[in-house]
């Protein structure tokens, strides 16, 4: 029977087949022998792409680099023997909701998350450290190999604190915090659907830097644009320019013939512009100008204008009509060019509001009237949690609303860098306003809070804790106020920890273990790991959607995990003593998957007949022992 590996993949295998697809930065500027610069194949960055080891590359070319780069890619691709171990008491409907919460290392996190969610999410927001001289990042370890990686991330149990101070002082500033960003994004970028998209908040002093990394993480064509949002509307006298934006970059991950992005839904004061004076049966339409800079129009589209009462439209210099004559004639005819209630005004074009193209097309600069500000979030938030100034700088809810109503109303929503969980409100928010069917995974640290702020004055020992607490009062707080009829009311979210792995030393490396020690490893089961806990390293191995139902039924005597409604997408059972009347009855069930402890059957005779039972009885099972 073939055994689960229970450790996350190993992408540097997985990258080999899809180099082109996977990595656009291996693609980059050089120069050919004619002294020529042309597009060419960045062998010494690919050869770092399939590699376990760094790799060193003095070839001139055009590409963002430090100190650093090549271990932050080695650790990018590194697997680790970790897990995510469920905590029910800090959950919020744990066994109906769609939505999760990560505790833990974001860098380890994504790695968790590959094999479940490769190409499945819709939308990513983050908000990273933005490299002030005065932020925390993380600390990550790029002094081992694959090999290395592997084996400290199953033996040692870390905290999971790995924040230092990145000031400006220190000789790597900008290294340490490309280093932390850079592979982040990689894991991320594989994450995201075809039609997905990414957005991240930074400020002046790493976006230069952002910019590049993102070209060369998505491919710098699939760049959508530098969102200005309007942070503050009050002015900042004590400093030399009154900083009042934030840059919010906006990638996609694969371009394709539909818009990267959505319209925006129309509000009240744009909805106003459309009427009906001349009771046209299409309903409500607003006019448009009916010409366009002259600079790309044909022949065809200079001439004069007779409207129908006859009079003559002559075009202002510069300009060129919107249709040829003939289109143009056409569209008078059908009544879809307006010359003003007397006939006599400036044509222009009908806009229909029942158009195929209905909404608002973004614009680069969000104001504040639109996208709220820091100081309406933190004031918010303050009134969420009684009083408490919990976090200093929160995005507004607002903010990220608008970003998800320009990239999905269903669908799966990733915020890597938790904080505050404004990503999580608003995916809620606005699942209650418009019915829509979009779900979460928020990751965050815990972060240790200073002894000096009002939130550990409050009794909030991290920033995990402040972010799962925003979760539980806003989705409270949204219950009780109006809703669309369509919202299915999920304000709910299952809280995973990451862990060392449940699986002891010998299960990784049985030939180390020596044979006088061979009876005290007979349980490859961690010690104080739970059948749930098992469950859910089982999920990640396998590839199962992470906040599928889950039941949990007594058969044959023994605690049986069901994940999904039947046919069930996996069976477990973790208890010993199963015998061939429970592997029959689990048979009859005919789930996709199915999976046994390796020392928990009866017999050995038992555990030799499983996979037969389930060929008679089941062939379409994928039958597997940890």
């Amino acid at each position: 029977m073939n055994k689960l590996k229970m450790h996350s993949p190993n992408l540097t295998q997985e990258n080999i087949a899809k180099i082109r697809e996977l990595f656009p930065g291996c693609v980059t500027e050089a120069q050919g022998e004619d002294g020529q610069l042309t597009l060419a194949v960045d062998f010494d960055q690919l050869k770092q792409e399939l590699s376990d080891s760094i790799v060193e590359g003095p070839q001139e070319r055009y590409h963002l680099n430090w100190p650093g780069k090549r271990e932050a890619l080695l650790t990018a691709n590194a697997p680790i023997a970790k897990t995510l171990r469920p905590c029910r008491e800090e959950s919020v409907d744990f066994d109906a909701t769609k939505n999760l919460f990560i505790e833990g290392d974001n860098l380890e996190a994504l790695k968790l998350l590959q094999e479940t969610y490769l190409g499945k999410v819709k939308m990513i927001y983050i908000d990273p450290p933005y490299n002030t001289g005065k932020d925390f990042i993380y600390e990550d370890d790029f002094s081992e190999n694959a090999e290395d990686f592997l084996k400290r991330s199953n033996q040692k149990n870390e905290e999971g604190l790995r924040l230092v101070s990145n000031t400006e002082s220190n000789g790597r500033f900008h290294s340490d915090w490309l280093s932390m960003i850079y592979p982040r994004l990689k894991l991320a970028r594989s994450l995201l659907s075809d039609d997905g998209v990414i957005f991240i908040s930074n400020d002046d002093s790493e976006i230069h830097n952002m910019r590049k990394v993102c070209d060369e993480v998505f491919g710098e064509n699939n760049f959508i644009a530098n969102f200005i949002w309007e942070k503050r509307t009050n002015r900042e006298n004590r400093k030399v320019v009154s900083y009042r934006h934030d840059n919010v970059l906006c990638y996609c991950k694969q371009k394709g013939e539909e818009r990267p992005l959505k319209q925006l839904p129309m509000n009240e004061k744009a909805l106003a512009n459309y009427k009906n004076p001349d009771n046209d049966p299409r309903g409500p339409w607003k006019s448009d100008p009916a010409t366009a800079q002259s600079g790309h129009g044909t022949k065809s589209q200079f001439y004069d204008l007779m409207a129908p009462n006859g009079k003559v439209h002559k075009l202002e210099s510069g300009r060129c009509w919107l249709y040829t004559e003939s289109s143009m004639k056409e569209a008078i005819k059908d009544n879809r060019i307006w010359f003003g209630k007397d006939g006599n005004g400036v044509p222009r074009v009908k806009t229909y509001l029942d158009a195929k193209e209905r909404g608002l097309t973004p614009e680069s600069i969000l104001f504040a009237r639109d996208a709220s500000t820091n100081e309406v979030a933190k004031n918010c938030l303050k009134e969420l949690f009684g009083g408490v100034a919990v976090f200093d700088t929160p995005k507004p809810v607002e903010l990220v609303k608008l970003f998800l109503q320009l990239s999905c109303s269903k669908g799966l929503v990733i915020d890597f860098f938790s904080g505050s969980a404004a990503t999580a409100h608003a995916v809620m928010q606005l699942n209650a306003e418009d019915g829509g069917n979009r779900k979460f995974i928020m990751v965050q640290l815990p972060e240790l809070c200073d002894e000096k702020s009002e939130a550990f004055k409050a009794g909030y020992k991290t920033i995990a804790e402040m972010s799962k607490e925003r979760i539980r009062r806003a989705g409270k707080k949204i219950l009780e106020g109006d809703s669309h009829k369509d919202w299915n009311r999920d304000v709910g979210f299952r809280v995973l920890k990451i862990d060392s792995s449940n699986m002891a030393d010998v299960y990784y490396s049985p030939d180390a273990v020596q044979q006088d020690l061979l009876s005290a490893q007979a349980n490859n089961i961690k010690e104080g790991r739970t059948p749930e806990d098992l469950l859910f390293q089982v999920l990640l191995d396998w590839g199962v959607d992470l906040s599928l139902p889950i039941r949990r039924e007594t058969i044959q005597g023994k605690t049986v995990f069901l994940v999904s409604d039947a046919p069930c997408d996996l069976v477990a059972c973790f208890d010993d003593g199963v015998n061939e009347a429970l592997v029959r009855e689990l048979a009859a069930l005919a789930p996709l998957r199915v999976v046994f402890r390796d020392t928990g059957f009866a017999s050995d005779a038992v555990k030799i007949n499983v996979e037969q039972i389930f060929k008679q009885l089941s062939p379409g099972t994928e039958v597997k022992a940890l």
